[in-house]
């Protein structure tokens, strides 16, 4: 088993719920919502409970649809479609009553934490006909509605032409991709009820990362013994001193291979790495890829980008988060 193994589907629901409260996500949650007109969820991947309760707010059918067992069961199988094998694209469902939802993957390295939700919307304007033939099905599978409050609701379902949706989803897997970026750093950020001895000491490690750090040398920047240190450290990350050290290495090492210039043996030295061997192993262990693939399959739209620095050597996060 890797050393990075322990508690890592704690560390992913924590991830989750930290970019959840980002400013970065609720912005453009509220952004993308005010510009589309479409919802936006953010589900931890294997959260099954998510599908039951999912934003209907934007669609006053899906909200009827939602109240009734059968069609939420018919909903949760086609959500799970939308998220079934983690692909990094966005994948679309059509369900029975014709609306589409989508969603697009988060990834920690290779590992799939989340996905980003949105959709409930007709690429097809609603037809009295195909009301017709929805409410049948309904009938049959037992839902028990009023007609006319069915079709109060379907009437008013969102319509958009398929290649504006699809220039949607475009935009959604760029966020999607600017979410992976930043969910590891995310997970290493400092708690707003965090002691500030830890604190200090977490400040200390990004400020020092590129030199050589001892365990007793930044027990003492938190005033602490080294066995006590290490209990607390824990108790606030989540992680050992050596785990804390190696990642916040690695997620500044991420950025720096935003660079196509600059060499990945350049970068291990630079994040605080004695070795090439030792940073590659570390890095795969902790991102599930090496540094030269992690390079080859950055997103299109971070090509030579050179400046993507959300943790600075400070310890203070940076405009992008």
């Amino acid at each position: 088993m890797s050393a990075w193994e322990p508690a890592k589907e704690w560390r992913d629901d924590r991830i989750v719920e930290q970019l959840e409260q980002s400013a970065l996500y609720r912005d453009y949650e509220r952004a993308f919502s005010e510009a589309t007109g479409l919802p936006l969820s953010l589900a931890p991947a294997g959260d099954g409970q998510f599908f039951c309760r999912a934003n209907h707010q934007g669609n006053p059918f899906c909200q009827l649809l939602a109240r009734h067992h059968q069609t939420c069961a018919a909903c949760l199988c086609s959500q799970q479609e939308t998220t079934g094998d983690g692909l990094a694209g966005p994948r679309t469902f059509t369900y029975f009553a014709g609306l589409c939802e989508s969603s697009v993957a988060i990834r920690s390295g290779e590992k799939t934490i989340a996905f980003l939700r949105t959709g409930e919307v007709a690429t097809l304007k609603p037809s009295r006909p195909r009301f017709e033939r929805i409410a049948r099905h309904l009938r049959e599978g037992g839902a028990d509605f009023d007609q006319a409050e069915l079709s109060r609701a379907y009437f008013s379902t969102p319509v958009m032409p398929p290649e504006k949706y699809r220039s949607i989803l475009d935009l959604l897997a760029i966020f999607a991709g600017h979410l992976s970026l930043v969910a590891g750093q995310l997970l290493l950020s400092n708690g707003n009820s965090e002691a500030p001895n830890i604190a200090c000491a977490r400040q200390f490690i990004h400020e020092h990362q590129g030199e050589p750090l001892e365990l007793k040398q930044v027990a003492g920047q938190a005033r602490m013994s080294s066995c006590y240190f290490c209990r607390k450290f824990k108790e606030a990350t989540g992680f050992t001193f050596t785990e804390y050290v190696a990642r916040t290495r690695v997620e500044t090492a991420k950025n720096l291979l935003l660079n196509p210039q600059v060499r990945i043996s350049e970068v291990a030295f630079e994040v605080g790495f004695q070795s090439i061997t030792h940073f590659n192993r570390v890095f795969k262990e902790i991102t599930g890829q090496c540094p030269s693939k992690y390079r080859e399959e950055l997103p299109g739209w971070l090509a030579g980008v050179k400046d993507v620095r959300p943790l600075t050597r400070t310890g203070k996060q940076s405009a992008i988060i």
